[in-house]
């Protein structure tokens, strides 16, 4: 591109962006916003630095009740600054709690995590909604003027102005849909990863938890609970089911009247 034409589009484009004033002022401010959080969410989501293979591979390599690779896992996961490695080391710092309260606490530091993870997204999740509203705003504010101007001086009708005063209001809904449209492309995208990993790192501490606590389930199994005794109705109730001819009848003799 030779110089004139690249001096000849950047002054198309300030003449663009200065027609809008001040509101295209606030849509260029969500613009830059916009792609400095894009930037630093899509380093900060790389599945390496969440989700990192090594300790998936090494989850995968521990057998039921293997304590070397449980205090293998321990180590690398101590050293490990990932989402994952910190939720592990929680659940292996405290394996000698009961295992329902282990799961709590391993809970607890996964929706920390998670929270970490969606920093930043509700940025995005504004600009999607007000960008628009911005670009709106600046054009009606725009045909405002035009048409005011109009008003004022009815005899000068020149069709090419108000022409141009339009388009010139409108190339604010023009920023204020582009600013819009990834803003809202990139929150869907990180969202559905954030889930995605979610679920995966879910599996894997359940799996851990599990084969660590294998071995203290064959230690200490869990005892059934002791059935209770039969039942032996009383006497009376038994004999209410006794059938009639298995009572033995006894016949009383006739009481012999007193001697005349």
């Amino acid at each position: 591109m030779s110089p004139i034409l690249a001096v000849a589009s950047w002054q198309s484009a300030y003449q663009f962006f200065h027609q809008g004033g001040f509101f295209m002022a606030l849509l260029l401010i969500c613009s830059v916003v916009s792609v400095t959080v894009i930037v630093l969410r899509g380093l900060a989501l790389r599945r390496n630095l969440v989700v990192p293979d090594v300790i998936e591979q090494e989850v995968e390599a521990i057998q039921p009740g293997d304590e070397d690779a449980a205090n293998r896992l321990a180590k690398l996961v101590r050293r490990d600054r990932s989402t994952l490695g910190r939720i592990i080391h929680v659940g292996l710092q405290h394996l000698n709690w009961p295992k329902s309260e282990n799961m709590e606490a391993v809970q607890t530091r996964a929706r920390h995590e998670i929270v970490r993870l969606e920093s930043g997204l509700f940025i995005l999740e504004v600009i999607v909604g007000i960008a628009p509203l911005l670009g709106l705003l600046g054009a009606v504010s725009g045909l405002v003027s035009v048409f005011a101007a109009f008003g004022a001086d009815a005899s000068a009708q020149d069709p090419h102005g108000i022409a141009k005063g339009i388009s010139e209001a409108l190339s604010t809904t023009i920023v204020g849909l582009a600013i819009a449209i990834p803003s809202l492309i990139a929150y869907s995208y990180f969202t559905k990863k954030i889930e995605t990993m979610a679920a995966e790192m879910e599996s894997l501490v359940g799996d851990v938890l599990a084969k660590c606590y294998y071995h203290q389930m064959q230690h200490h199994p869990v005892k059934p609970e002791p059935r209770p005794e039969s039942y032996a109705p009383p006497q009376a109730v038994q004999n209410q089911f006794v059938p009639a001819e298995m009572v033995p009848v006894q016949i009383v003799p006739p009481q012999e009247g007193p001697a005349a």
